[in-house]
């Protein structure tokens, strides 16, 4: 986030009411992301801050909002893309299509940590299994590397097609004739591989503008 975008997310935080953070459950599991940062306070205590983000939206007007916590109370709400001011620095949270692609703090010297995530949530469980198998992680996170590769190669000169057929496309720039063409079933497959590679990706915050969709996020 640069910094002119980082100061309108300021300007967007909001007070929180003081409610207490709730316990994540299994049945939230790809509907919340809950994230948890350890800072020192000035008088040498230290306090512990959690980002909150339900995926579904609000339930008053469907707004996806990060409410901050300081040891599980609510001290701050905003409407994504984030930027919470904490001692030493800014949180920042921006969501992707498929779950986050930030949530980090940015301390004033410009260094950057990534929050921690809940054990219960997803991304949680994704953390330990990179931590007790390794290998099996990297097998996994290549694989979703993979995926949307060739979800890149065989779909896109099949949308650019479906494009440019559209009459006033064509009169004005021309059709153009994909040498790829794939059955129904394939390119349901390849939908549905994608669309769980970009959220095995996002447990991870791990975002690319190409493979992840970022050319129709708006964000960037």
């Amino acid at each position: 986030m640069s910094s002119n975008k980082r100061d309108r997310a300021i300007r967007k935080v909001k007070p929180g009411d003081g409610h207490a953070l709730r316990r994540f459950r299994w049945w939230q599991l790809f509907l919340r992301s809950l994230y948890h940062l350890t800072l020192p306070a000035e008088d040498g205590s230290t306090h512990t801050w959690s980002v909150d983000i339900r995926h579904g939206g609000d339930s008053d007007d469907g707004e996806v909002r990060a409410r901050l916590y300081r040891d599980g109370i609510n001290e701050a709400v905003s409407k994504l893309p984030a930027a919470f001011p904490v001692p030493g620095g800014v949180i920042e949270v921006i969501a992707s299509g498929y779950g986050l692609k930030r949530c980090h703090f940015i301390a004033t010297d410009g260094r950057e940590r990534q929050l921690l995530p809940d054990r219960s949530s997803a991304e949680g469980r994704r953390a330990q299994l990179d931590r007790r198998h390794p290998t099996a992680s990297r097998v996994i996170g290549a694989t979703s590397i993979l995926i949307l590769v060739v979800a890149l190669v065989l779909g896109v000169p099949q949308i650019i097609e479906q494009v440019t057929h559209i009459p006033w496309v064509a009169e004005n720039i021309g059709a153009f004739t994909s040498p790829i063409h794939l059955p129904a079933w394939a390119n349901i497959s390849l939908l549905v591989g994608t669309l769980v590679a970009s959220t095995e990706r996002a447990l991870r915050l791990r975002y690319n503008w190409v493979l992840d969709g970022g050319l129709f996020d708006g964000d960037d």
